[in-house]
């Protein structure tokens, strides 16, 4: 008996933020998870889909430090986070946890 050879490709979130409720659900899933890398990685995916040249343009910052700081191995400053959320045209909002 054959084996059919089974085509796969890597998962690219990017192919899913179509609209801004896509992305600002993606944001809000990340600042749940709560860990840095998954936040940063999520605003970078969420710029590659709206476009990094155009969110490099809108932050003042250059698109391969962008790219850098919002990688999974990124570090960005609090600022640059603050920078990419006001030019991808999305808010943070903070809720009081229960039981603290």
């Amino acid at each position: 008996m054959a084996h059919k050879k089974i085509e796969t490709r890597p998962y690219d979130s990017v192919r899913y933020l179509k609209t801004e409720k896509d992305m600002a659900a993606y944001l809000e899933a990340a600042l749940e998870d709560g860990h840095p890398a998954v936040i940063a990685a999520a605003l970078g995916n969420i710029s590659r889909a709206k476009g990094m040249t155009k969110i490099a343009r809108k932050t003042g910052l250059g698109r391969e430090s962008l790219y850098k700081a919002l990688s999974p191995d990124g570090n960005p400053e609090f600022t640059t986070v603050l920078k990419v959320v006001r030019a991808l045209g999305l808010k943070i909002h903070v809720e009081a946890a229960h039981g603290y």
